[in-house]
């Protein structure tokens, strides 16, 4: 298992050489989890495309600890441009920079409406949380939505 940035949890299938031209490149196949894609990725630029482990089960408190952070301030801009900085945080495929764009899309929603591309934005970044922390903790996603969902009720 990996994650692969802006798609999230994916299984590595199998590695398989390619040959274009003279040149022979090892690639992964990763089979995202969630959209069911098929991803090839060189393994000697896996670092370069952000490619990573799956946290660890003792990480996910500090995930829980970004998400219940209530003192943040989250500065008055246009949305497009909130936009831009957030997914720019998502494409890193830092899990924490997710769980603060989660956090800060929730804050954000009780004082404004969201619009129509942050509410996807919050959408995505918690999907992509859930599935991570399920698969760090062995538990069902249902249960971790819910807990994400009770630190923001």
């Amino acid at each position: 298992m990996a994650v692969y940035p802006a798609h999230g949890v994916g299984r590595i299938d199998s590695i398989e050489t390619r040959s274009v031209g003279d040149l022979h490149q090892s690639f992964y196949v990763i089979n995202i989890i969630e959209t069911k894609m098929t991803i090839m990725i060189p393994t000697n630029s896996c670092d370069n495309v952000g490619l990573r482990a799956i946290i660890k089960a003792d990480e996910v408190d500090e995930i829980y600890s970004i998400l219940k952070d209530r003192d943040v301030t989250i500065l008055p801009q246009p949305w497009n441009q909130r936009y831009r900085e957030y997914m720019e945080k998502i494409k890193t495929g830092s899990v924490y920079e997710i769980a603060r764009v989660l956090r800060d899309l929730y804050i954000l929603q009780v004082d404004k409406t969201l619009s129509f591309g942050e509410r996807k934005m919050l959408d995505t970044a918690q999907g992509l949380l859930v599935k991570e922390i399920s698969i760090a903790n062995r538990t069902h996603e249902d249960a971790v939505s819910q807990s994400i969902n009770h630190i923001f009720s």
